[in-house]
């Protein structure tokens, strides 16, 4: 394998962790290498008895980039080795011993074998992010460990999340602990100051700061598709090509794009080039995206809400937490001293939520309960 990452040094803990119990929980900081590197380090271990590993993601651009950078690491393409399961796409060979999928997938392999006859172990990457699947996920392979496979080890991994209740849950699990490495970001704040100015209109000042004060590229956080598709319209007028100027490409990244799209937006820039990718909170965890400096936040997300009212879930947009800013800000860390631009201001950041409830809090719970059913 390529360069040591930081979570290499837990990896003889968690290897002795899981053959001693069935259950443990890992935190690693961003950028450790906890998605990329814990499954391939724990493929040949002997209490998995030649069985399989199925690896939770909760996106499927997250799953799909996992998968394809883990094959790449063996030598091989996606679907040999490492392979991958998401909705409307599955790249799954005879010889895969790695599985890499989104949360609903799991949820149906548990439906069609309740036993998970065919792994040794269930990671869940990024269980922070609580959405009702994981937690869903979780619940049934807790249910089939007790009641079908003693056998079958389960691994929480998370990057930003209070590690104790989860090991309790898991049976007082024992929790793994990498520090990770991250250069240090400076934050600065740039507030909206005039109300009615949308979100791409505001975003120009802030990149041409960000590309004259930083090397590098530039990495952008906003809510949703519709905005992206708007920001990316003001700053190819913005940053089109000039003469005498390196070249700005402008980047979509966003779970909808075609894998080509999303390899252009995670690749490093050529010589000479420069880019900014506009992404969703996708690009909060799993993914790294190459060269990024810098980073954007607009400090906005979108999430799915239930409405008693109407009985019916809705997306809705809110502020982001303190735990999914900091995330953002640690993506222009990785690599070098960066920077963070929070299009918000030091007052709103002191009142920003520590975190955003669990999904399973704020969603409907109809098509869970007709799943269990």
């Amino acid at each position: 394998m390529e360069k040591q990452l930081p979570i290499e040094s837990v990896l003889p803990a968690l290897k002795q962790a899981l053959a001693s119990g069935s259950n443990a929980v890992l935190t690693a900081a961003p950028g450790a290498g906890k998605t990329t590197r814990v499954p391939l380090a724990l493929m040949d271990e002997p209490w998995l008895g030649g069985r399989k590993i199925v690896m939770l993601e909760p996106r499927r651009l997250a799953a799909r980039s996992a998968a394809r950078f883990m094959a790449a690491q063996l030598g091989e393409t996606a679907g040999e080795t490492v392979g991958y399961r998401v909705r409307m796409d599955t790249k799954i060979g005879p010889k895969t011993r790695i599985e890499v999928v989104t949360e609903g997938v799991l949820t149906r392999m548990l439906q069609a074998d309740p036993g998970l006859t065919e792994f040794g172990l269930v990671i869940f990457d990024e269980f922070h992010e609580r959405s009702l699947q994981a937690d869903l996920g979780l619940a049934l392979c807790l249910q089939s460990q007790e009641l079908l496979r003693d056998d079958l080890r389960i691994l929480v991994m998370s990057a930003t999340m209070e590690a104790e209740p989860v090991a309790r849950l898991l049976g007082d699990a024992p929790v793994i602990c990498s520090e990770g490495r991250m250069f240090p970001v400076e934050t600065l704040y740039r507030p909206v100051r005039r109300t009615g100015v949308s979100i791409d209109e505001a975003l120009v000042p802030v990149a041409e700061e960000a590309l004259s004060d930083q090397p590098g590229d530039v990495l952008v956080f906003l809510p949703g598709m519709a905005e992206i598709r708007a920001a990316q319209r003001r700053l190819m007028e913005k940053f089109g090509s000039k003469p005498g100027t390196e070249k700005i490409r402008i980047h979509a990244l966003h779970g909808s794009l075609a894998a080509e799209e999303q390899d252009r937006a995670l690749a490093p820039s050529k010589e000479g080039e420069r880019k900014i990718v506009l992404a969703t909170s996708v690009a909060e965890t799993s993914l790294t995206v190459e060269g990024i400096t810098a980073v954007i936040d607009s400090g906005l997300a979108r999430i799915s809400r239930f409405s008693p009212r109407t009985g019916m879930s809705r997306l809705e947009t809110v502020r982001v937490s303190a735990a999914s800013a900091d995330q953002r800000k640690g993506r222009a860390g990785r690599l070098a001293p960066g920077r963070c631009y929070r299009m918000w201001s030091e007052e709103e950041q002191r009142q920003l939520a520590p975190a955003l409830p669990p999904e399973i809090r704020e969603a409907g719970l109809a098509p869970r309960v007709l799943e269990l059913a």
